[in-house]
Order: C-alpha cells, then sequence, then structure tokens
C-alpha cells in the first residue's frame, strides 16, 4: 500500500539532512525547518554543495528543540545556536573560515531557502533509491538518499512513480492530508555525481544515470514534460489551504484527479 516512508529536512542548505517522524507544512508551502539557513557570499550568492565540495568534509546535526547546529570536522566539534542572531554571526564567521568564503548565515522561517522558491517539497519513491542504486557498483540506497537530497519518500509504489505527476493531465496524489500537486521534474546538478561521504566523482555516473534513464523511462510519463534524461525526483506545490497540516511518516498515499480537492 503507497505511504509515505521517509521525510527529511536540511536545516541548513548544503549540509546534512535530518529525518523527522512528522513535520507540518509552513506558510509558504515547504516543510518546516527545511533550508531555514542558508549560507550567502558578499556578493548573496547561495554557498552549496554545486559551488564547493567542501561540504563533503563536515558531518553535521541540528537540535530543532533549540536551533543548535553542531558540525564535526576532522575528530573536531563546534555548535552553534542558530537562532540567536549573536551566535549566527559567530557560526558563519567559522563557516568562513572553513569555506574560504567570506559569508553570512540567513534565515527564513516561512518558506527556506529551496531552489525553487515559488515550488514546494521535492519526492521520490524508495523503489526509484533502489532502481537507480543498483545501476552503480559502489552505490547504495541510502547513499542515493544522500546525493539526492528529496524531503518525502514513498513506499509501496513502482520505481519511477513520481513522473506521474507532470506534464498533460497530470494526477496529483495525496498523502494523509496533504496534497501535492506535481510542478516540475528536477534537472540533477553535479552533487548526485559525488559521494556523499568523500566528495569523489562516481566515474561516468551522468553518461550511464542518463543511458539507463532513457532505457527505463516509464510508459505513464509525459515524455514532452522531461526536458533531459539527467532528471529525477518531483518538485511538488502543496495548495494553499493543505498549509499548516502535519504530514508523518506512515501516512497513506493515494493518487487523485486534478480537478479532485
Amino acid at each position: 500500500m503507497a505511504h509515505v516512508e521517509r521525510l527529511t529536512v536540511y536545516p541548513v542548505k548544503a549540509l546534512d539532512g535530518m529525518d523527522c517522524d512528522s513535520v507540518s507544512i509552513r506558510p509558504g508551502g515547504t516543510l518546516a525547518h527545511d533550508r531555514e539557513f542558508a549560507m550567502f557570499d558578499a556578493d548573496g550568492d547561495v554557498v552549496n554543495g554545486k559551488r564547493t565540495d567542501r561540504v563533503h568534509d563536515t558531518d553535521t546535526s541540528y537540535d530543532t528543540g533549540t536551533g543548535t547546529l553542531s558540525v564535526t570536522t576532522g575528530g573536531d566539534s563546534v555548535s552553534f545556536e542558530l537562532r540567536d542572531a549573536d551566535d549566527r554571526a559567530r557560526a558563519a564567521e567559522w563557516l568562513s573560515a572553513f569555506f574560504d568564503v567570506d559569508l553570512t548565515v540567513e534565515r527564513d522561517e516561512t518558506l527556506g531557502y529551496v531552489d525553487r522558491r515559488e515550488m514546494g517539497p521535492s519526492v521520490i519513491s524508495t523503489a526509484t533509491l533502489e532502481t537507480v542504486a543498483s545501476w552503480f557498483d559502489d552505490v547504495t540506497v541510502e547513499g542515493l538518499r544522500r546525493r539526492l537530497r528529496a524531503n518525502v519518500e514513498i513506499g509501496g509504489v513502482p520505481a519511477f512513480w513520481e513522473d506521474r505527476f507532470v506534464g498533460t493531465d497530470a494526477p496529483a496524489f495525496r498523502a494523509g492530508g496533504v496534497r501535492f500537486e506535481g510542478v516540475t521534474p528536477c534537472g540533477r546538478c553535479v552533487v548526485p555525481q559525488r559521494d556523499p561521504d568523500t566528495g569523489r566523482k562516481t566515474p561516468e555516473f551522468r553518461e550511464r544515470f542518463i543511458e539507463r534513464r532513457r532505457e527505463t523511462f516509464p510508459e505513464w510519463a509525459d515524455r514532452d514534460a522531461f526536458d533531459h534524461f539527467y532528471t529525477l525526483m518531483l518538485i511538488a506545490r502543496v495548495p494553499e489551504g493543505d498549509r499548516g497540516t502535519d504530514l508523518a511518516v506512515g501516512d497513506l498515499v493515494e493518487v487523485v484527479s486534478t480537478d479532485e480537492t
């Protein structure tokens, strides 16, 4: 039976994620705590994994109760209370030295610093992760999760199930009390090509991915909705009426028509 298998948020954009048993939908339509903080350079450009592979040299955790970010590098640990402006400035100073970039740490509680700020959570199925991981000798399902960084993982459905929710006459789906409407497939960047622990690129990752994605593209998907085959994961939208609702692991998932509320 289709259900929510996993919920993951990334409190600081580019740093490690954290799994949640339940999470609320923000007023902006994203998951609470997801990309709540982000690092920006002096020009206002985000500092993330696309820009530097130094993100792979950190292990981070976040306490949603206290707002504390803990960072471990090379056996040394440091913590910052990111909800406190002074401590956030201290975090920015430390991170500036680590990334060798003059940066600030900013906060957005309403929407978060998601890449597509007019959209919402990212969605993928467990079967998709299992299938794509099988295309590579040294890529595990858990490692692929960390490479792709999806918010909502759906279990009990076939591989590439999420592809059906974009394109002409595409349906929506409901998870518990939350409606998800597909907006766009997620074109991938350099980050999924890297081992999440070492930062090393998996040889010919992009080439093999495209080849196998083309071979396995599902018949239920609208090919015209996909610009290319280096695409995986759905970017969805939560309607305003469902924002403020809680989403939980184990919630049942059903496909609904576009005109069904």
